[in-house]
């Protein structure tokens, strides 16, 4: 479980969370919504310490994420919005390999978790190719590959549809529907709600920095549209 309790962070005199708390269970898919500006990101990036808040707690699993960054990091997966941001190696395999690695596990573990995080998101037999050779959307899935090879228990995904087209859209959403019917959970950061609504259990948005709405796809729609948040008209949502 991540849960953040009275969270606050600023960028300078800007209040950017205002006193944020939720919890996050074990196997949800969570659709975290909002404008840009509204803190999505900056929630985001707590969970696994990549920021540090300035008041408040994040938890995961009950342990506060400043007592065990590295158990935090394991535990919470992160794909930034660029995928390129986070890769490290010219080939899909080294760059998977590159987490594992740093956790001191033996080769025979390492190349389990390649193979495997590689055969989840479609990409089987592809870890000798260039990363800078793929398309956005293959990129897309080798950086949640990445991730996957740490084994988390949740993964978050910043924007991971921006600059993706339909085609690889409906690719990465695909292999996101396979990975949370395994247990993975998931928490997928998004200004456009087309398609993932039909994923989620649970959708949360963000207003100014605040928690606004917290409630579920069946009620997202009457919630969202109180606050001035519309679903886009090419929503799969019926």
């Amino acid at each position: 479980m991540i849960e953040t309790t009275d969270l606050v962070f600023e960028y300078g005199d800007v209040r950017v969370l205002d006193r944020v708390s939720l919890r996050i269970g074990d196997g949800e898919f969570v659709v975290l919504a909002g404008a840009n500006g509204s803190g999505k990101t900056t929630l985001v990036r707590q969970f696994n310490g990549l920021l540090t808040p300035d008041q408040g707690e994040v938890t995961v699993d009950g342990t506060p994420v400043e007592d065990d960054l590295l158990g935090a990091r394991q535990h919470v997966g992160m794909v930034f919005q660029s995928p390129r941001d986070q890769f490290v190696a010219t080939t899909v395999g080294t760059d998977v390999a590159f987490g594992p690695e740093n956790l001191g596990l033996d080769r025979d573990e390492i190349d389990r978790r390649v193979s495997e995080a590689l055969d989840a998101v479609g990409m089987t037999g592809r870890g000798d190719e260039r990363i800078d050779q793929l398309s956005g959307g293959e990129q897309e899935r080798v950086a949640i590959a990445g991730a996957l090879a740490m084994e988390p228990d949740h993964l978050v995904l910043d924007e991971p549809f921006t600059g993706l087209d339909e085609p690889a859209r409906q690719s990465v959403l695909e292999k996101l529907a396979a990975l949370g019917e395994s247990g993975t959970g998931i928490v997928v950061v998004t200004h456009d709600l087309r398609d993932v609504l039909d994923l989620a259990d649970r959708v949360i948005a963000l207003v100014d920095g605040r928690v606004a709405v917290d409630t579920t796809p069946d009620s997202v729609e009457a919630a969202l549209d109180g606050i001035g948040v519309r679903i886009p008209a090419g929503s799969n949502r019926r």
